[in-house]
């Protein structure tokens, strides 16, 4: 049986204003916002939300995302200080923290992110954090900062099966982001995440290899999620999964032996993310 029971509230404009008045106050960016998710405004009610730093333009060209890509912006300093404000002023027991690709860095963005974390755990000790991080091109020293960053969750996204990755992600690598998550497993003691998206074009043999690949990593939770196009000139949706099937996906996962799966259409890498 699969543990996630999604929360039903009844809509809350305040809550939901809340959120976005401190991110305005403090000019801060979310995936939730420019990735489009569908989860944004239950995710607001619920004082949550997945802050993007580094800028809002990868320098990656995935072929899935609809994030901007293109030539970024120098890496704003301010920016840790501000989101740990905000996660103040918004009183989050937990919060996650990820990035866009940031090729053009000489540590790929690693000394940021772990700025995010110790500015939070400053002025807030008791949230934790989780990190949903790039692959850094596997770099061992930019790994190293991460682990050293006293996160409370590490993450990164495999997103799909080896078949189809690189396709999706002509600038990323399937073996490279197993890679990232062993390291994070064998330097680590925190839980391992990671996310997968179904409707690429999979087959359930090859979704099986990957929760394999996944749990041999080091991996301990899971996301599982529908994918859906974000604009006609990305990959198209080649299959709709129902309820069941999601849910068969979960059992299979929990059989492996991960220890947390939330699996679902609506589904995306940071929802319910404390579980």
């Amino acid at each position: 049986m699969n543990p996630f029971k999604p929360r039903v509230l009844a809509p809350n404009p305040k809550k939901i204003s809340l959120i976005t008045d401190v991110l305005n106050e403090y000019k801060l960016k979310t995936i939730c916002e420019e990735a489009s998710c569908p989860n944004r405004g239950e995710c607001y009610e619920n004082r949550s939300t997945t802050f993007l730093v580094l800028g809002d333009t990868c320098t990656r060209s995935c072929h899935f995302c609809g994030v901007k890509k293109g030539k970024p912006t120098p890496p704003d300093p301010t920016e840790p200080y501000r989101i740990a404000l905000a996660v103040k002023d918004l009183n989050l027991d937990y919060t996650v923290i990820t990035s866009v690709d940031r090729d053009d860095l000489t540590d790929f963005g690693a000394t940021h992110l772990a700025q995010c974390v110790k500015e939070i755990k400053k002025v807030s000790p008791k949230t934790k954090v989780e990190l949903l991080t790039p692959d850094f091109n596997a770099n061992s020293n930019s790994l190293d900062i991460i682990v050293a960053s006293k996160a409370d969750k590490l993450a990164h996204n495999q997103e799909s099966v080896r078949r189809i990755s690189k396709k999706l992600r002509p600038q990323s690598d399937y073996d490279r982001s197993l890679q990232t998550l062993s390291y994070y497993a064998d330097h680590s003691s925190v839980p391992i995440k990671s996310s997968l998206m179904l409707g690429l074009g999979e087959s359930e043999n090859e979704l099986f290899e990957t929760l394999c690949d996944l749990k041999n990593a080091g991996v301990t939770h899971l996301t599982i999620g529908q994918y859906l196009q974000p604009n006609p000139k990305l990959h198209p949706v080649r299959k709709y999964y129902d309820t069941d099937y999601f849910k068969k996906i979960c059992k299979t996962a929990y059989d492996l032996g991960f220890k947390s799966v939330v699996s679902g259409a609506l589904v995306r890498s940071s929802y319910f993310a404390h579980l």
